[in-house]
């Protein structure tokens, strides 16, 4: 039980990330160097305007040398921030190429093992055995086809015929020879005629 609680976690940050954090934290103190400056200069400013309306000015200029100074070193604190911006940028750039790296490399892997499996040969007799497989169901359709008479082609247009007539039921056809007037006809032909009665 003892070596479960007493082993090392393996930490997840990387030497990338710490050195990413310190550069973030030299920024963010630079950043602060740089508001006190500024304040200071503002202030500085404010009191050279104020000792040259005392008549001081010799010291205002001292003051104003001493501001421009201060200026220049803001300057430089600028350039060293987007130098630090640059390089964190420049290492979280390669932290995502490394990544992409590690994933093609996984994936060059894995076509290996696939390609391993199943090489350019196996694939080519694949292709041979089921070329081979449709050819030879060609073959037997053909002699399916080709074993038929036209004797047997017409059986089964007869027995075709057949099966067709077996679905229709027609009525008996009469042998005996129908009469040539229907007892109807000749009570219409033996009916008397009306006689017309002249007008007097």
């Amino acid at each position: 039980m003892g070596n479960i609680f007493g082993r090392k976690r393996r930490s997840r940050v990387t030497e990338q990330d710490k050195a990413v954090l310190q550069l973030k934290q030299q920024r963010d103190k630079l950043k602060q160097y740089q508001k006190k400056i500024t304040l200071q200069l503002q202030r500085e400013r404010e009191l050279a305007k104020q000792l040259l309306h005392n008549g001081k000015k010799e010291k205002a200029k001292l003051l104003l040398k001493k501001k421009r100074y201060q200026e220049q070193l803001l300057e430089k604190t600028d350039n060293q921030i987007s130098n630090l911006e640059k390089m964190v940028e420049d290492i979280e750039f390669a932290q995502i190429e490394m990544k992409v790296i590690e994933g093609l490399k996984i994936g060059n892997d894995c076509l290996k093992k696939m390609h391993e499996v199943m090489s350019i040969e196996e694939v080519e007799r694949i292709m041979d055995e089921t070329q081979e497989g449709i050819e030879y169901q060609r073959q037997i359709d053909e002699i399916l086809a080709g074993s038929l008479t036209a004797e047997d082609e017409e059986a089964i247009l007869e027995e075709l015929e057949a099966i067709t007539q077996e679905d229709v039921e027609l009525p008996e056809v009469p042998t005996e020879a129908l009469p040539e007037t229907t007892p109807e006809k000749e009570a219409v032909k033996n009916k008397p005629k009306p006689q017309l009665v002249a007008a007097s």
